[in-house]
């Protein structure tokens, strides 16, 4: 029986989107970088639905670490970068070095705390291409959740109004109608 991070990896290598997207962003080189978010849990949710196409994305997040160059401009010509490439895809790049601004939290260390601290638990994954060619997954919060059909808060981010708000506004219920909402007290411990 495959396990769950390879399930994940060979659905990434046979949607041809999504694998074009994760060797261009390769390409960039960028410090501790990831494709995340919606990237990997609508595809995960997409196939679990038995759905043979892939839910067109919103967009497509580059996350990465540079606390070297915290800039808006550096992201923008990232995004620059990447929509020369491949102008039919919605990208969008953002150095977590600076996003714990956003949120209030003490600054981050890499791409995968960053990630950790995202509103859902079925958010907070990436893939990328390596160094050797694989595709590899940055799971801080783990897989497990992404295949139970639940959206479930991350106790790290803690904002009940940030959580209703997305769930609400994603229209994740109306496109994958399996899934159950965790409400916020019923969240299971993930022992952070």
């Amino acid at each position: 029986m495959i396990n769950r991070e390879q399930q994940i990896i060979t659905w990434l290598r046979e949607e041809p989107l999504h694998l074009r997207a994760l060797m261009q962003a390769s390409e960039l080189r960028l410090n501790d970088a990831w494709l995340a978010a919606g990237f990997v849990r609508n595809l995960v949710w997409d196939r679990l639905h038995g759905y043979e196409n892939a839910t067109p994305l919103n967009d497509i997040d580059v996350v990465y670490f540079d606390p070297e160059d915290c800039s808006v401009e550096a992201d923008e010509r990232y995004e620059q970068l990447l929509r020369e490439k491949s102008p039919d895809l919605p990208w969008s790049v953002k150095n977590q070095a600076r996003m714990h601004e956003r949120h209030g939290h003490a600054p981050y260390v890499s791409s995968a705390e960053a990630i950790s601290h995202w509103v859902e638990v079925e958010t907070a994954i990436g893939a990328r291409i390596n160094a050797t060619g694989q595709i590899e997954l940055n799971a801080p919060l783990g897989l497990e959740s992404l295949f139970t059909f639940t959206v479930t808060p991350n106790p790290r981010h803690a904002i009940a109004s940030v959580f209703a708000e997305r769930v609400s506004s994603k229209g994740w219920l109306e496109c994958w109608p399996k899934l159950q909402v965790q409400a916020f007290f019923e969240r299971k411990s993930l022992n952070l």
